[in-house]
């Protein structure tokens, strides 16, 4: 691998792993941080000569992943009559885009998805055990971990020959 597309490589596994952190701990997803993850996409794709798909390949892949759950958004504010899910979310996954294309930002989404609602069920096991009461029910967290969990799995998978 390149040595830039190996250093932005680092740089935004740092930046995402700092962002979960925060989402975990704060429950917002830092506009600075969204914006250098989206940001490290450029001089990567760069440095591979666009190896994975031109640049409006990519750029698709952030209107996809960013549109997809802005709609998840709107419908879900409106059905629960509550904000559901953050922008930062959305942000979020503009940016995963830009590192991963339409198909896979799609994966990306359904995986995070599916990593957070492992998140919630690990909560409730952990409050069971300790003799609280707890329930999947209304229960509240922050989607970024499990998104940006999501993003790194696909993202490992996606670059993985680059990688081995």
């Amino acid at each position: 691998m390149d040595l830039i597309a190996l250093i932005c490589a680092a740089l935004a596994l740092l930046t995402l792993l700092w962002m979960g952190w925060i989402d975990l701990k704060l429950w917002i997803l830092p506009n600075e941080l969204v914006a250098a993850l989206a940001l490290l996409a450029l001089p990567f794709h760069f440095a591979l000569d666009w190896l994975y798909g031109g640049w409006l390949y990519f750029v698709i892949g952030g209107i996809i992943g960013g549109g997809v759950l802005l709609l998840i958004r709107a419908v879900s504010n409106y059905f629960y009559k509550m904000e559901t899910l953050g922008l930062g979310d959305v942000k979020l996954f503009i940016a995963l885009g830009l590192w991963l294309g339409p198909q896979q930002v799609l994966m990306a989404l359904s995986l995070g998805a599916l990593c957070g609602v492992l998140h919630a069920v690990g909560i409730v096991a952990t409050k069971k055990m300790r003799g609280e009461q707890a329930t999947l029910k209304r229960m509240m967290l922050p989607a970024g971990p499990g998104f940006i969990m999501g993003g790194l799995i696909i993202a490992i998978w996606t670059y993985k020959d680059l990688i081995l």
